[in-house]
């Protein structure tokens, strides 16, 4: 394995041991699967940060652990270390562990193992199950900090949320459909999981304003896809195929382009496609006119939101920090902005 970086940079980076990481890189035998992934990953790492490597400071070793699809986890990875030279106080070097599928139990052994290891802290996007609670919580408890990012984590003493008002977001899909879809009708609603309490606050936000602003239009549920191609065709496919009236689709958690395949064969043709996030898939989609609204945040800054919060903490800079939550940009065909402007 051919690389630039000392072992005892790629060790830092990867939190394992320089004997491991010699073992890895030198080929040699009794070294798991898991160490050589991680070393790779680590090179990447590296190569997104040479800035940061290069940097004078205090060093914060901050581990970003992310269930989300891949188009998702890409743009987290590139928002992050698109940010990095913005935040003060200590130089942020990042360790990704992302999965598009990470229950309970997997959640709890990442954390488990960062807490054994030691980290400046914790930005997690995971489900609010009460095994992750509770992994939060011992990672508090052993002064490791966490902030949720995009989703939060319930009931634990995590320092702070970074992210969008999912509630916000979710009334203003609802005024959004309810402008656009008078009269009766029912509204196709996808959350990724149900478990996510960002997906759960941005249904409940919009099932109350929809009921309100727009109370001849139905809601038909169709969560649980993950975000996921397939999972999500399935999930669309079944309760789709029961709505005869079908007028607009809020999709909460992703997979759009399976979600507009599916109808498209059932023969649906909505008034209005509202999605969140402009990943990649979404670029795509809202500049085809396929989908009709893309309700967008800087992930860039809640990232530096993140990051910032945990220098802060370990006491780096002063003052109070400032207010984590994002602000909401209504996206559509006519107002999209370049690929290199929010990417």
């Amino acid at each position: 394995m051919t690389h630039r970086f000392p072992i005892k940079e790629i060790a830092r980076q990867s939190g394992l041991s320089t004997a491991t990481v010699d073992r890895v890189l030198n080929g040699r035998a009794h070294v798991s699967p898991q160490a050589r992934a991680r070393v790779a990953a680590a090179l990447s790492e590296l190569e997104g940060q040479e800035a940061q490597i290069a940097a004078r400071g205090r060093k914060l070793f901050v581990d970003v652990v992310v269930e989300a699809p891949r188009r998702f986890s890409a743009k987290i990875r590139a928002s992050s270390d698109a940010c990095l030279s913005g935040v003060s106080g200590a130089v942020v070097r990042p360790r990704y562990t992302f999965a598009e599928r990470m229950c309970g139990p997997d959640v709890v052994r990442h954390l488990d193992r960062i807490g054994r290891r030691g980290s400046g802290g914790v930005c997690l996007k995971a489900r609010d199950l009460p095994e992750v609670r509770q992994a939060v919580l011992d990672l508090g408890r052993k002064g490791i900090p966490v902030v949720t990012l995009f989703t939060d984590v319930t009931e634990t003493d995590r320092i702070g949320y970074a992210g969008l008002d999912n509630a916000a977001a979710g009334r203003t899909a609802a005024y959004l459909i309810s402008l656009a879809c008078v009269g009766e009708g029912t509204v196709l609603t996808t959350m990724s999981d149900t478990a996510f309490a960002g997906e759960r606050a941005r249904f409940q936000g919009f099932a109350a304003a929809l009921a309100e602003s727009a109370p001849t239009l139905r809601i038909a549920d169709a969560s649980g896809g993950g975000g996921l191609d397939g999972d999500t065709a399935r999930r669309i496919r079944d309760v789709a195929s029961a709505i005869p009236d079908l007028v607009a689709v809020y999709s909460m958690g992703g997979g759009n382009r399976a979600i507009l395949k599916t109808l498209g064969a059932l023969g649906h043709a909505p008034r209005l496609v509202l999605a969140h996030d402009l990943d990649a898939d979404n670029r795509v989609l809202l500049a085809q006119r396929r989908i009709g609204v893309v309700l967008e945040h800087d992930i860039a800054k809640d990232m530096a939101n993140a990051f910032s919060a945990l220098v802060h903490w370990h006491g780096l800079t002063r003052g109070p920090p400032g207010s984590l939550t994002s602000d909401i940009c209504i996206l559509t065909p006519e107002n999209m902005p370049s690929s290199d402007t929010l990417d």
